[in-house]
């Protein structure tokens, strides 16, 4: 158990000093606190309000929050098993903290996912992304994701209004 209570996860010998875990209601705050200035898109100041308290209440047990030696916050994976669709699992959200990037954090977050949910017996992995975010759809394609659209926004392909009037985005697939 971690200082928190949370249960540690195995740690990753390619990112020494990092503690894996499962995140607790009480990450909330932390969480959403970090989502404007991670991502530092324009129109994100409100991202955090797609994230809330009950993905951590529900979904522990297929998320990770990932602390440095220090204890703050590294990165997260916000993801979970379809409940309708037993198949399919679904990354919600992922951070990672600027200094921290292109270390290969991202991707072992998302391997680790992967490797759970195969277990589990899923066969898919879904995520979105909005138009404007470049960085993420390339790292979703490097990571295997397929993308799809309806239209063309911003210079690719998405589905308009996905989210609501305006909220267009791109949607990956990816096997598992």
């Amino acid at each position: 158990m971690t200082a928190l209570g949370s249960p540690s996860l195995e740690p990753d010998p390619a990112h020494p000093g990092l503690r894996f875990r499962r995140p607790e209601e009480r990450d909330h705050a932390r969480v959403v606190g970090v989502i404007p200035a991670w991502w530092a898109l324009p129109g994100t100041a409100n991202l955090g309000l797609l994230l809330p308290r009950l993905f951590l209440q529900h979904f522990a047990d297929t998320s990770t929050v990932v602390e440095d030696g220090d204890g703050d916050l590294a990165a997260f994976l916000i993801g979970f098993r379809s409940a309708s669709q037993p198949g399919v699992a679904y990354i919600h959200f992922i951070g990672v903290r600027p200094d921290l990037r292109a270390t290969g954090l991202a991707r072992t977050l998302y391997e680790r996912f992967f490797a759970a949910m195969r277990a589990s017996g899923c066969h898919r992995v879904g995520a979105i992304t909005g138009p404007g975010n470049a960085a993420s759809q390339r790292f979703h394609r490097a990571m295997g994701f397929d993308s799809s659209g309806d239209t063309e926004i911003e210079g690719v392909l998405a589905w308009r209004d996905y989210d609501g009037p305006g909220e267009h985005r791109v949607v990956f697939t990816r096997p598992l």
